[in-house]
């Protein structure tokens, strides 16, 4: 975590009372030596007191207001200069995270042909190389609509390059890392490390093909990791980052399989998340749009579900009846009735401990499916009670 710089403070009270205290000494000093240098007639000595008395009390009161208006506009003054000195400055051209990592040699990469490998409604992701032969994943997305008057507002380039910069400034190994962004006059470019051996989506896509096999030891390993990245954002970062669009397009693998999750916290910049439909998302969402850290568990219940059953859910059979509508009612359905076995991939039944720990991940899967939000467990729990299944 960055420490916070301490600036020097002035205390307003103290800047009051000094001035207060100097002017009204000032104006008193003046007002005893003219009536030390007249000197008056003696049959109107008792007249020229009450004056100058009353001379003296309007010199008082005059130096209190005086006084007290200086302190409130040299405060404001004060204050108005260290909020400027304090603000953040709009950065132009590529900001870099990395030494590996060049400003010219991104913007020529930038400039190139690139391979595009995927899109969504809030952007889409292309491959480069970079001069120095550095392979890096690029995901462009404009943060505000067209039409909107927010978009060429220095505000909200500050709010938004503030956001980067924290997001930047994450590390963990389940996290894809934020390695450099580049502002342009309508949309930001996002430089990641790029994994050639792509997400939990294209694994399980070539699992469901027969081309790839994926044993349970490994599919736990992939769920530990995701939640492990999800406890990191919800519980170790101040304030708390949600993910928001949690699903296994957004869970990348590397060659070991250990996952990593990308495109988190993106949802205060993109006003276009896919999330609404992607069939991940949480009830929640659809009835009050109130998103929290345990409508992120109710993602990751959906991710569980699917290294569990190797379905997708928007696969047609769950949109039958009989299905229950859905790949979390469905699993909930088999677990009451004692039949959770029948959901398992059939590509990993086998060994008898083996499908008693994925009969435990079931309950778990369903129980992070549940409806209301208050019955899921918090990713922190979800933690351990993962881990216990296996040594991990």
């Amino acid at each position: 975590m960055e420490k916070r710089r301490c600036s020097p403070q002035i205390s307003n009270s103290k800047v009051t009372s000094s001035l207060l205290f100097l002017f009204t000494l000032c104006l008193y000093y003046t007002s005893v030596q003219c009536q030390e240098s007249v000197t008056p007639p003696s049959s109107s000595i008792p007249t020229q007191s009450k004056n100058g008395l009353k001379r003296i009390l309007l010199s008082i009161v005059l130096g209190v207001l005086t006084g007290l208006i200086g302190a409130a506009v040299f405060a404001f003054v004060v204050r108005f200069l260290v909020r400027y000195m304090k603000r953040t400055p709009i950065l132009k051209g590529p900001v870099i995270f990395s030494p590996k990592i060049t400003p010219k040699s991104l913007q020529s990469a930038l400039q190139n042909e690139n391979q595009l490998l995927g899109s969504s409604s809030n952007g889409k992701y292309y491959r480069t190389v970079l001069d120095n032969g550095l392979t890096i994943a690029v995901k462009r997305f404009e943060p505000f609509e067209i039409v909107s008057p927010e978009r060429q507002s220095k505000l909200v380039k500050r709010r938004i390059q503030r956001e980067l910069e924290m997001l930047a400034s994450l590390r963990h190994r389940n996290l894809m890392s934020l390695r450099a962004y580049v502002r342009e006059p309508d949309r930001f470019s996002l430089v990641y490390d790029y994994v050639p051996t792509g997400s939990l989506e294209d694994a399980m896509n070539r699992v469901r093909e027969n081309e790839l096999q994926l044993g349970w030891e490994v599919r736990l390993r992939i769920a530990v990791g995701v939640i492990k990245g999800l406890r990191y954002l919800h519980f170790e970062c101040a304030p708390q980052i949600l993910h928001y669009n949690l699903k296994p397009r957004n869970v990348i693998l590397d060659a070991e399989f250990e996952p990593r999750l990308a495109d988190f916290g993106l949802a205060k910049l993109t006003p276009n998340l896919d999330r609404a439909t992607s069939g991940y998302s949480a009830p929640e969402c659809f009835q009050n749009c109130r998103y929290t850290d345990k409508s992120d568990v109710f993602s990751f219940g959906m991710i569980l579900g699917v290294l569990l059953t190797g379905r997708d859910p928007t696969d047609p059979f769950f949109g039958e009846t009989a299905s229950g509508g859905s790949l979390g009612r469905w699993l909930r359905h088999l677990q009451q009735a004692g039949e959770a076995r029948e959901a398992l991939d059939k590509s990993i039944l086998g060994e008898e401990v083996e499908e008693d720990e994925m009969l435990m991940a079931v309950r778990i899967a369903v129980v992070c499916l549940s409806d209301m939000p208050a019955d899921r467990p918090s990713s922190d729990e979800l933690v351990p009670m993962l881990s216990q299944l296996h040594s991990f």
